[in-house]
């Protein structure tokens, strides 16, 4: 993609929801709900102490989720707190990055984790004070992978539209899918994984960004890639008591199998190798995934701290994690100082300054994630001035 064309990342701001509880309390108040069986208890403790989750955030106080509810009860709760959680982070992001709502031109909602029409974008419109003209896309489906594919559906619609403002919303209240009575392993495993959030990012065209001299992140180039033989890897089964995780451990396979060719020619496109990227934003898809990402593109043991410190903080927040990540990787350059503070924010010996670089300016952060199909998404980033 030509740099004259390149859309602009200003702001990411994330919300999170108010109640915070470790892992060892959602195991001991889950663990009942999911099986009676003991030798299933004694895994599901397992998985979740093996998980590296060390707290999360959920949409409702814990002993809320020991009452039974309809997928209609839990569905009108994640309308309201997702479009609680939409209306924070995209009111901080906007402020952040010092653009009125009314200068929006193009909203992007995603979300995996509950249903609504009108969609939750709908709803922030009187509430923020957005155009009543803004163009609106709500995006469902992608679940994993839709923080990175927003980016880049987002970046879309910018290099048609230089002089516009957009911005991507996702929130994914995890929790609300919880299955209770289901002991099956992806069950299991889901239920010690996934935590609740909510990002906004706001990007600008190009003129729009050269003509008002905005610092960011410009997107140089996206890649999008569904792999063969794979619709039954990750995903949801939609049932009457709601969203059924689908989880297998063919997800590393798939890693293995296609990821690190496919990264490989999305950066040779780019005139760029493995080792030219200064900084990694990698969905935390949990310790087995995020071990397969490092291992198949051959990085050093502290090139994925952002990702593994994240998915202990937080968990996997699904669609919501990469935009997570970036936006406390653009924070602590903001705040710190530009290239002292990117290197920083990667532990171990990083890259050495390049001629003209200055405040960071140059350096490429690659962020990528996977989800249903299985699908990837990779987006190629750059600092500027």
């Amino acid at each position: 993609m030509l740099a004259s064309r390149m859309a602009r990342i200003l702001a990411v701001a994330t919300a999170l929801p108010a109640h915070r509880y470790s892992q060892k309390e959602i195991t001991a108040t889950i663990g009942p709900l999911l099986t009676s069986n003991t030798t299933k208890r004694a895994v599901l403790e397992r998985l979740h102490a093996g998980s590296r989750v060390s707290s999360r955030h959920l949409a409702q106080p814990l002993e809320r989720y020991l009452d039974p509810r309809s997928f209609t009860e839990t569905n009108e709760v994640f309308v309201r707190v997702a479009t609680n959680l939409a209306t924070d982070c995209l009111t901080a992001a906007l402020a952040e990055a010092k653009i009125d709502p009314v200068e929006v031109d193009y909203i992007m909602f995603t979300s995996v984790t509950g249903v609504s029409a009108p969609s939750i974008d709908a709803l922030l419109v009187e509430r923020l004070g957005l155009r009543s003209d803004v163009k609106r896309v709500p995006m469902y489906g992608l679940g994993c992978v839709a923080g990175a594919a927003g980016i880049a559906r987002v970046n879309d619609y910018l290099v048609g539209h230089p002089d516009g403002v957009a911005v991507l919303v996702a929130v994914e209240l995890c929790s609300l899918t919880f299955q209770r009575g289901d002991d099956s392993m992806a069950n299991l495993v889901a239920s010690g994984l996934f935590g609740d959030g909510a990002a906004a990012v706001v990007m600008v065209g190009s003129e729009r960004a050269r003509r008002e001299s905005k610092s960011g992140l410009d997107v140089v180039d996206t890649r999008s890639a569904l792999y063969p033989d794979s619709s039954e890897v990750i995903g949801f089964n939609l049932t009457e008591s709601g969203f059924r995780i689908v989880l297998t451990e063919r997800v590393t396979k798939v890693v293995e199998q296609y990821f690190r060719a496919d990264t490989i020619a999305f950066l040779a496109a780019n005139d760029r190798v493995i080792a030219d990227i200064d900084h990694w934003v990698a969905h935390p898809g949990g310790p087995r995934v995020l071990e397969t990402f490092a291992d198949c593109l051959g990085l050093d043991a502290g090139a994925l701290h952002a990702s593994w410190d994240s998915l202990a903080r937080v968990g996997n927040l699904s669609s919501v994690s990469v935009l997570h990540i970036l936006a406390e990787s653009i924070s602590a350059t903001r705040a710190r100082g530009g290239l002292e503070s990117w290197q920083s924010w990667r532990p171990g010996p990083g890259p050495g300054p390049r001629p003209g670089m200055g405040q960071g300016v140059g350096q490429h952060t690659l962020l990528f994630a996977l989800g249903p199909g299985v699908s990837a998404e990779l987006v190629l980033l750059c600092w500027s001035a």
